[in-house]
């Protein structure tokens, strides 16, 4: 029987340069093509007008003293200068630091000095976050600073801060007098492909958050093959709702555009249904990405069929599983006939399985598609060894696109990178003959009832059958007879009036006893991070809670 290890095809070679070389690039083979719209900013810029403000906010970076490898966070929502500063980084070999736009002082405090930021760049405010305000709670010494020359006590690393704007604010340089005429710098920086570029910090959902460190190549590569099985081109406009701090955005997104050539179109500061509708028709976008949960929000908007979304003909849904229905209202309702499913993680720059446009339906939504090209892939049991095909396994990456590490945290790095170079993600999954995969959950998240193996996401898939059900998501909670019973949160569809004795009879004689859940909540919503992705930890948390109080009152 053939052992779960797969490679990907290495027929196309790696690009070897850094993100600033293939930017350029692109700005010489497209110097008049439509490079970036910020819809809400009303921006709109070609390649040569981009790479102006780049080089020349690089170039002021380095005159404030950054030197290479020196570290810079970003803590913005999603906007023009954001982009500006991504490769601006790059360019000058800073290592951009990505700063969740919901971080509140404490975690932005463990950030900062994690890393040692040298520089921070940040917008005014977002939502109800006033980021100036928690920058000078957290260094009141910015006040009286010069800008550039700060030294906080609880930031130590801290010399620069940049509030996006025109506005000063004391101690802040203003984002529009940061670029410098002096472009000439740029042609002294010597940087090499496998540099450190960029520093995301993972969901943290126990202990303090991890800073996963990536190279130029690692994603810089990962962006072109990533676009590559979409077939991005010169031709297409991407709608990307995702956020830039994340993976999806700057990489898949933004260096996805950049290699091959195609527009980044923003809609909004963060995720908003009607703004991606309005931006899809008005801007004749034909790809378009996305979380699951997105498409459902789009789809369920009360206006849905007034937009023309006719342009659309692919894009990428990733970022938790797709459910078969959601799948096919994308196909049918918004004309993404080639819209793909990936897999990855942070760690893995991020992707290591996507999809294929002409993938049969079944595999587009059954499987996370099949190796993305110079990966390695095996699938593991608990004692290291490589499982059979089709039998469960977890999920060990290896190639290119591997971080380099944790920043500043070498045993926790050793703990997820072996000493073969393999990525143990965490992740259970099954890998067919033909090589496709299907993830099938988490380790932490697997269910163990009575001895029984229950995975959460089968029975979510199961459940979304039923006509009355718009989301699902399963959890495991302890129990003091079986040692943990299946416990689902059920978003009802609109005007379904559903109840607990009716999803446990649409289970009955369909799935084996032992899966049918015992506990079943109905919500409107799921704690998700801004990314979209369900926080299974905050469910498993506050079900806990709602049953300590049920058993309290019966008490």
């Amino acid at each position: 029987m053939t052992d779960s290890f797969v490679r990907g095809d290495d027929s196309r070679a790696l690009i070897e340069m850094t993100i600033g070389e293939c930017f350029d690039q692109t700005v010489l083979r497209h110097p008049d093509g439509e490079a970036l719209v910020v819809r809400h900013q009303d921006v709109r810029w070609t390649w040569s007008e981009l790479k102006a403000r780049v080089d020349a906010v690089a170039a002021g970076l380095i005159e404030r003293g950054l030197k290479p490898g020196d570290r810079v966070g970003i803590w913005a929502p999603n906007c023009a200068e954001w982009v500006i500063v991504q490769f601006a980084t790059a360019k000058a070999g800073l290592i951009l630091v990505n700063i969740n736009p919901a971080y509140r002082i404490a975690e932005v405090e463990y950030a900062l000095n994690k890393v040692g930021c040298a520089a921070l760049i940040l917008a005014p405010s977002h939502k109800s976050s006033d980021y100036v305000a928690m920058i000078g709670e957290l260094a009141p010494e910015l006040a009286a600073a010069t800008p550039g020359m700060l030294q906080a006590a609880r930031l130590p690393g801290l010399r620069l801060v940049v509030v996006l704007g025109e506005a000063g604010h004391a101690g802040c340089l203003p984002f529009a007098v940061l670029a410098s005429d002096n472009t000439a710098v740029l042609s002294d920086i010597r940087l090499d492909p496998g540099m450190a570029v960029n520093i995301q910090f993972t969901s943290g959902t126990t202990g303090f958050p991890k800073g996963a460190t990536l190279s130029h190549r690692s994603i810089l590569n990962n962006g072109a093959f990533v676009g590559a099985r979409i077939g991005l081109s010169t031709a297409d406009r991407l709608c990307i709702p995702v956020p830039l701090y994340h993976c999806f955005g700057m990489v898949m997104g933004n260096l996805a555009c950049t290699v091959h050539g195609a527009t980044m179109v923003y809609p909004a500061e963060a995720f908003d249904p009607q703004a991606v509708l309005e931006a899809v028709e008005a801007e004749r976008c034909t790809a378009l990405y996305g979380v699951p949960t997105m498409f459902i929000a789009a789809l369920a908007h009360p206006e849905f069929d007034r937009f023309d979304l006719s342009s659309l003909r692919t894009g990428i849904m990733a970022g938790s599983p797709c459910p078969m229905a959601v799948m096919r209202e994308v196909i049918d309702r918004m004309h993404m006939e080639a819209v793909t499913i990936a897999y990855g993680m942070t760690e893995t720059s991020p992707v290591s399985f996507q999809s294929d446009m002409d993938d049969p339906l079944d595999l587009r939504v059954s499987t996370v598609g099949r190796v993305q090209p110079h990966l390695e892939v095996k699938l593991i049991d608990l004692a290291g060894d490589v499982v059979p095909r089709g039998q469960t396994g977890e999920l060990c990456t290896r190639g290119y696109s591997v971080m380099l590490g944790y920043w500043d945290d070498a045993e926790r790095t050793a703990e997820a990178i072996d000493a073969e170079g393999w990525m143990h993600t965490g992740d259970l999954a099954v890998i067919d003959d033909a090589g496709y995969c299907r993830i099938v959950g988490r380790i932490k998240d697997l269910v163990i009832r009575g001895g029984e193996n229950i995975y959460p996401r089968e029975i979510e898939e199961f459940l979304l059958t039923h006509p009355g059900i718009a989301d699902v998501q399963g959890v495991g909670i302890p129990d003091a007879k079986y040692g943990e019973e299946l416990c689902v949160w059920i978003i009802p569809r609109a005007g379904a009036a559903l109840t607990e004795d009716e999803v446990r009879a649409h289970c009955r004689g369909r799935i084996a006893h032992y899966k049918i859940p015992r506990h079943i909540l109905f919500v409107d919503a799921f704690p998700m991070t801004v990314t979209g992705k369900v926080q299974k930890f905050a469910m498993r948390e506050q079900m806990l809670r709602i049953l300590e109080d049920g058993r309290k009152r019966a008490g």
